[in-house]
């Protein structure tokens, strides 16, 4: 089947989109130590999901807590910077903005660590 220019377009931008995302993870991770800190954290959990044997059902769990930190650490730093772009000056808005997104990471950790905890405590113990 031959694509025309049409289908080549669409598959090029199709592909350059991931290009543009893994931009941006490299980018955060190398200039936001929060990312930076949570991906090491995610490694070391897998890392003891390996060692721990955790079962199929708590791997699933465990990858979406994974995925779920880094996709919404990457949230938090694209309204960090879309707020800086708007804005250079204080802004109660802006600091609403920054602070709901931070606040949305530390219920995740939070989460994440609780669930953690109750899958690898008995595991360790």
């Amino acid at each position: 089947m031959h694509m025309g220019s049409k289908g080549r377009s669409e598959r090029e931008r199709f592909i350059r989109s991931f290009s543009y995302a893994w931009d941006g993870i490299k980018s955060t991770f190398r200039s936001e130590r929060n990312f930076q800190i949570h991906t090491v954290i995610c490694i070391l959990v897998a890392a003891a999901a390996f060692f721990y044997h955790i079962t199929l059902t708590e791997w699933l769990i465990v990858l979406f807590l994974i995925g779920g930190m880094l996709a919404l650490e990457l949230m938090n730093t694209a309204v960090e910077r879309l707020v800086d772009l708007v804005t250079a000056e204080y802004h109660p808005l802006a600091k609403a903005a920054k602070d709901a997104a931070a606040g949305a990471v530390l219920i995740y950790a939070v989460l994440a660590v609780i669930i953690g905890l109750i899958i690898f405590i008995p595991k360790i113990l």
